[in-house]
């Protein structure tokens, strides 16, 4: 049976992943890494929070897995894109109306078909029109709740994992209208993936964390040095 609508644009979009190519795009596999990042670079770091435990012998590893990219999340080639979505996947303001926009209506079509999304959890769809091969959308918590925010970060690398998705680039999540505060959503953000690094970390290649306002990307170098110390 022959496709129609946003499912034969999907599978072409797909398709046409490592083929397509734009000066305005980054590649993923160009973003310097973590453990790249050093001294004069970094500001003052902060301390873990109480409970928070790594394992201190893959630091070294796994710094090589981890990237802050400052530009815009629609211009980032790479195997996916978190969406910080709404419980009906309707289009919204923020990343959620940039993510769109950059992806074309298709990709409403589809998060049509999936009867909407509960907060913390993710589902997958394609990315259409952005240099990004396929989109995870994840709904965050309103307001500070980090077993709620855990989630979102944890079951968008899960759905990953198990898509076979090397690379992922996540949002500030729940921060901006949702009033999450930065600090403390930092922390469960890069504490997660750490975590989640320490156990599937042969799965994936980086994880980027995208910090396009200046207040995050200060944040996330602090916070990052608690959970991933470069010597």
């Amino acid at each position: 049976m022959q496709k129609m609508g946003w499912e034969a644009e999907k599978e072409k979009y797909v398709s046409m992943y490592e083929s397509r190519h734009d000066e305005y795009w980054f590649k993923w596999q160009n973003i310097r890494t973590w453990n790249c990042v050093q001294g004069s670079d970094l500001p003052k770091a902060v301390n873990p929070l109480p409970g928070n435990v790594i394992d201190a012998s893959k630091n070294d590893v796994l710094a090589k897995k981890i990237a802050i990219f400052s530009e815009d999340i629609t211009r980032l080639k790479i195997d996916a894109i978190v969406n910080a979505s709404n419980n009906y996947l309707k289009r919204g303001a923020g990343v959620d109306g940039a993510i769109h926009r950059a992806a074309g209506p298709f990709l409403q079509e589809e998060c049509n078909t999936l009867n909407g999304c509960e907060t913390g959890d993710a589902k997958i769809t394609g990315g259409y029109m952005l240099p990004a091969k396929y989109v995870i959308q994840t709904v965050g918590p309103r307001g500070e709740n980090p077993e709620a925010l855990k989630n979102c970060y944890l079951n968008s690398l899960t759905l990953a994992m198990k898509n076979n998705l090397r690379a992922i680039a996540f949002p500030c999540i729940s921060t901006g209208i949702y009033g999450y505060p930065n600090e403390p959503a930092s922390h469960v953000a890069i504490y997660t993936a750490r975590k989640f690094l320490e156990q599937h970390g042969d799965k994936f290649e980086l994880i980027v964390f995208c910090t396009f306002l200046d207040i995050d990307q200060v944040i996330y170098k602090q916070v990052l040095q608690a959970y991933f110390p470069n010597k």
